[in-house]
This record gives structure tokens, sequence and C-alpha cells, in this order.
């Protein structure tokens, strides 16, 4: 297989992924009738990190045409082990935070708009936590942390909340359910990992 670079959700280690660490398993069935002939894939991760070694187990569905000259349709795609790619927080984060940042993880597939606002209840109570800041609406605290963050954790917020309408839901009341753009829950789950990694596991660190 061609080597390809991949982080564990288990330890966070990048790591470079070969034969002796992925093992593919896939079989096809033509029993379904409103689905036609479909291939099921399986690809298995075992950690090349030796203090890890931990399962991850992706699963696919593919409907093949009929015709070879067509590629086959990916009909879905999960995350089985683990449920979701969050990544593991220490417990010293309060334990409310990395509830909702895990939740909103297991539900980026299943429900973007639902992960999404977890996402942004997370952001704020991450907010109110850390900083004190209180404001009337996200949008509010987020454009209040420019006088207290570095330069760079200002510019990956202020480049997150301009892209599509990521800022306007910031004004909505945070358990507001609405429909987001298709990569609106990645980048408020990056933000969500970017505070809990430069404030709370930075401060942990520098003790």
């Amino acid at each position: 297989m061609v080597k390809e670079r991949w982080t564990c959700p288990y330890c966070d280690r990048d790591n470079v992924l070969d034969d002796e660490n992925t093992k593919i398993c896939q079989g096809e069935t033509n029993l379904s009738d409103d689905l036609g002939t479909v291939r099921g894939i399986y690809k298995f991760t075992i950690c090349p990190n030796p203090n890890c070694r931990k399962t991850t187990i992706k699963g696919q569905i593919h409907r093949l045409d009929r015709t070879e000259e067509s590629d086959p349709e990916k009909l879905y795609e999960w995350q089985l082990v683990p449920e979701s790619n969050a990544k593991q927080f220490p417990e010293y984060i309060p334990q409310k935070l990395r509830e909702d940042y895990y939740e909103a993880c297991l539900l980026r597939e299943k429900s973007p708009k639902a992960s999404a606002t977890l996402s942004r209840r997370c952001l704020r109570g991450t907010i109110h936590d850390y900083w004190r800041i209180t404001k009337t609406t996200l949008a509010d605290e987020m454009a209040e942390l420019q006088t207290v963050v570095d330069k760079t954790t200002w510019d990956a917020i202020d480049s997150v909340r301009s892209l599509g309408n990521i800022g306007v839901h910031m004004h909505l009341d945070v358990n507001a359910i609405v429909e987001v753009d298709a990569d609106e829950p990645d980048l408020l789950i990056y933000l969500i990992e970017k505070f809990f990694t430069e404030w709370y596991m930075k401060d942990e660190d520098d003790y």
C-alpha cells in the first residue's frame, strides 16, 4: 500500500502507516433489491506507537454500477472504533466542556446541525470558564477575545468565524439548532481543540 500519514485518535500521535499497520477486508453482495450490488469495506488500523497499539476501525458501503467504466458510489461511511475521531483530553479540563466536545465529534456525521450546536455551546462555556468573559452572545464574546489572546490564536479564531454563516450563527442562542454549511461542524470542533490545547493544556505544561 502507499504509505499515508495518520494521527491516532487515542494517543494523538502522528504516524506513517504501512502494510504492517493497516488491513482491509471487503466483500460484495447483490441481495438488496433497492441498492443493487454493494461492496462492504472495513479498514483496520493498529497504532504504530508501541505505547498505544490500539485499534481503529472504519467501514464503508459502496454501490457497484453494472458497467465497468463507472466508479463505485460511496453510500455510507462510519467511524466504528472508536465511535468518533474525538481527541482524548485530560481531566483537568472541565467535564461538561469535554462532554459537549465528545458529543459534537460523535454527531459530526450523523447530525451536523446538532454537532455545531454542541460545539457553539462548548466554545461559549470554554470562554466563560477560562477567560471569565460574559457577553450577550457568543459572537460578542469571540470579539472580546482579540483583547486577551495572542495574535496567532486570534487569527485562527477570526479566520473561522468569517467563513460562511459561522459568524451569523454565533449571534444566535447557543442552543439554537439551525442549518449549517458542510464544513461548519469540523471548523467549530477545530476551534474547541485549539482552545483546549492553547489554554488549559499550555497552562498545565507551563506549571
